[in-house]
């Protein structure tokens, strides 16, 4: 179990010093150059550093160290509870970033500087782990070294299924997300981590779900088995199909391009009541002062 405290000790060092990072650049930086830079980059490079140390784990950890699944999804659940929390509103994932571009609550440049953002993070976490790795603290280590020159493609099924398991991730993931995006942060931290964590339990065999292109790329583009163009297929058209297909199903519309709403029909919440015709009248002379007046009924609510 001393490797796994190594890890663990290593999640903790990522985001203490990605939290530093935050407060920092929240001192110097304007607030949007601190929204859109150095929070999402902070925030994708804390998760990239993280999900490479902990797929390490799940390679390495069940013959290597000795332990099982439940260990992996525990501290999965964990470590996305706890990146949930200390994000400060950054995504760090390209798909909710367009999914705010395409709800109208981003603009153009706005978006392109997250996506660039969230790239160099992604690409900093990947050099830091590597670096990190190089070291050899622990047998995990020695081991990812020996075998990281010869690593395999995470695709293990056809390329038109892959990308099928990772727009089905995306699309439930999103629809969490639109669901929830307007709760407590304490009821929407826990319910994301949870659908992030059985995702990646019911579909991690077939692609890894990574269901984060920026955070794909990293992690598999390098590796043999596919080509450029495959994994592109996978993990960026797959994840971009679900976000829209949810945006579209949740909405009835996609507000950046097009307001016409195409799935369901908008009804008023309120219905105006069929004016009711007075009776039992008593006495002419009430009879003959109504001629006179409008009515002044309300409609009940």
């Amino acid at each position: 179990m001393a490797g796994l405290n190594v890890s663990i000790a290593f999640f903790f060092l990522v985001v203490g010093v990605c939290q530093a990072l935050r407060r920092l650049s929240k001192r110097l930086l304007s607030p949007g150059a601190y929204g859109c830079l150095a929070r999402e980059l902070a925030g994708s490079l804390q998760l990239c550093a993280s999900c490479l140390e902990l797929r390490m784990l799940v390679e390495i950890g069940p013959w290597g160290g000795g332990f099982g699944p439940d260990v992996v999804l525990t501290l999965l659940f964990l470590l996305f509870a706890v990146h949930g929390a200390s994000f400060d509103g950054a995504s760090a994932n390209p798909t909710i970033s367009l999914q705010e571009f395409l709800l109208l609550e981003s603009n153009l440049t706005a978006t392109a500087a997250k996506l660039l953002a969230q790239g160099v993070g992604t690409g900093t976490g990947w050099a830091v782990t590597k670096l990190y790795w190089s070291w050899e603290l622990t047998h995990f280590h020695l081991i990812q070294n020996l075998i990281a020159s010869q690593c395999s493609s995470s695709i293990h099924t056809s390329l038109h299924h892959a990308a099928f398991v990772e727009g089905t991730c995306s699309f439930l993931f999103h629809l969490v997300l639109l669901k929830l995006r307007q709760s407590h942060p304490m009821y929407r931290v826990p319910a994301l981590a949870a659908t992030v964590t059985f995702l990646t339990y019911t579909a991690g065999p077939f692609t890894g779900a990574f269901f984060n292109p920026a955070l794909a790329t990293v992690a598999t583009f390098l590796c043999s088995g596919n080509g450029f163009w495959e994994y592109v297929q996978v993990y960026w058209l797959g994840p971009l199909a679900g976000l829209l297909t949810a945006l579209l199903l949740y909405q009835g519309n996609i507000p950046r391009l097009f307001q016409k709403n195409l799935l369901y029909s908008q009804k008023s919440k309120y219905k105006i009541p069929k004016p009711r015709v007075a009776a039992h009248m008593e006495g002419d002379e009430l009879h003959q002062k109504s001629k006179g007046e409008k009515s002044n009924s309300e409609p009940c609510a």
